[in-house]
């Protein structure tokens, strides 16, 4: 993990590799965003015509080396934050929180390789602070566990970062910073998770993984193995997981954060390979599913940074775990499972299998009455075709939730959108045999995906789904603080949830 330290140096003077300093695309080219005027009076007021002379804009995320030799750093990396924020007299420019994440990252990112970092990025108060720690931080990741032969081919990530801040002494900065340096780390325990091969990572294992994590936090954790599974009836985690040599597991975490305090359930989808079953997805399709457990390492991250952070809400985390499989004994076309609590499922297509085990899993979490209850889930294609690789669902029962998740989310920087769950389509989940089916009609599907779990949530209960299925997992190239593959999607919401509902 990157150390990370608050000071108030003058960047000019500051001991370190490599000195990162912000610029944005003014009116009339290149413009330094503050942090930068220490940096610039010792390049004697030409910094900025400097960058723009070797071909910098101050694009977002955009990153400009250049060698120095009027500074204590080595080499000056100047990152673009997009466009130049503008004040008035009375007030001061302010740069959006989101883009300093995102420029932090970005510079951290392309620093790989640099044991000593320099951050002079706008941090003079406690929220900017917190952004720019949160970027650096998780742009300093590398998933390096498999590299052998080309393990020097491939660069460490940047070992110390000093963050400048005028206001370096003050507490609510101080405990910003602190906060990052709690929550980023389950970040990126998230992102390995998700990177791990699924070969070495089936149900059993990452239940073990998740039950060291709570441990090390001071988290109550309970897992059910099949037999437990089986004695207890949840229908959808077994069905789903017949079909592999490698049974299931359903994971249980409890935190409590005080008598009397608001309850908030998490369920997290733990798919830990989808293959699709004997509805079996194209070869293509099959080649990032080791990520179709991302919510349920969403949720385990978060439950551990809850409880780290000392949060007074009480969480109780449930991440029901299993590998989609096809072979002689996986659940069939037209097989008909009972749900946790008695609803039978036809079954029409075993690659809806992520709907199944939350379904159990929801449904047990309905019987503690949470206050609130949040799933997360790599759940639908159809979530991609509405709102690409980088934006996530927010559906609910309930507006005022749905609104709250999604001013978290905005707070904590993760790209979310409000969605409906239309009550018409509901129909086209009736089945000829059994309660309710799987599948729906395939116009709308992230939508029928949501009314299929709103099903099993329990009456009168708060609950809110949210579909990652593209921003889990990043195919493309890196961009601002997110690396290509896992991402650790929605960790960052869900504890700014959690802190909302304490502070409330």
């Amino acid at each position: 993990m990157t150390d990370l330290t608050l000071t108030s140096t003058s960047p000019a003077s500051l001991k370190v590799d490599a000195l990162v300093v912000g610029v944005a695309k003014g009116a009339n080219g290149v413009v330094l965003v503050p942090g930068a005027a220490d940096v610039d009076k010792a390049f004697k007021g030409r910094l900025a015509a400097t960058i723009e002379s070797l071909g910098g804009t101050g694009k977002s995320g955009e990153v400009t080396k250049l060698p120095s030799w009027a500074v204590s750093a080595t080499v000056i990396a100047a990152v673009g934050v997009g466009d130049e924020a503008v004040g008035g007299r009375r007030t001061p420019a302010v740069y959006d929180h989101e883009a300093l994440r995102r420029a932090a990252g970005a510079a951290v990112r392309a620093l790989a390789g640099t044991r000593r970092v320099g951050i002079a990025l706008p941090a003079d108060d406690a929220t900017a602070a917190g952004a720019v720690a949160e970027g650096a931080l998780l742009g300093a990741y590398a998933f390096r566990d498999y590299r052998v032969a080309s393990k020097a081919d491939h660069k460490e990530p940047v070992g110390r970062i000093s963050l400048v801040s005028g206001a370096a002494r003050d507490r609510a900065v101080k405990a910003a910073v602190s906060r990052a340096q709690e929550l980023i780390p389950a970040v990126l325990l998230s992102r390995d998770w998700v990177n791990t091969p699924p070969s070495d990572l089936p149900p059993a294992a990452l239940a073990d993984a998740a039950v060291a994590a709570a441990k090390a936090a001071g988290v109550k954790a309970e897992v059910l193995d099949e037999k437990a599974l089986k004695k207890a009836g949840y229908g959808g985690i077994l069905g789903v997981g017949q079909g592999s040599s490698r049974p299931p597991r359903l994971v249980k975490l409890t935190y409590s954060g005080g008598r009397g305090r608001r309850h908030l359930a998490l369920i997290g989808k733990g798919i830990t390979f989808d293959s699709g079953g004997l509805s079996l997805k194209p070869a293509q399709a099959m080649e990032w599913m080791k990520s179709d457990m991302g919510g349920a390492a969403a949720v385990i991250a978060a439950t551990t940074v809850i409880a780290r952070l000392g949060l007074a809400v009480d969480v109780t985390c449930w991440a029901p775990l299993a590998e989609n499989m096809p072979s002689g004994s996986a659940q069939r076309p037209s097989d008909v499972l009972r749900i946790y609590g008695g609803t039978t499922v036809e079954v029409l297509n075993t690659d809806a299998e992520g709907r199944l085990v939350l379904a159990d899993a929801i449904a047990r979490a309905s019987e503690d009455r949470p206050d609130v209850m949040v799933d997360v889930a790599t759940l639908t294609g159809a979530q991609l075709v509405a709102l690409g690789s980088r934006t996530a669902a927010i559906m609910s029962n309930d507006d005022t939730l749905r609104d709250e998740i999604f001013a978290a989310a905005k707070r904590a920087g993760e790209a979310m959108w409000p969605m409906p769950l239309p009550a018409e389509l509901r129909k086209s989940m009736d089945s000829e045999v059994a309660d309710i089916a799987n599948m729906g009609d395939r116009y709308g599907g992230m939508l029928v995906a949501g009314l299929f779990l709103q099903e099993f949530v329990g009456e009168g209960l708060r609950w809110a789904h949210l579909d990652i299925a593209g921003p889990a997992w990043n195919e493309a190239k890196p961009h601002g603080y997110t690396p290509k593959g896992g991402t650790g999607a929605a960790v960052r919401t869900l504890v700014q949830l959690a802190e909302d509902m304490a502070a409330g």
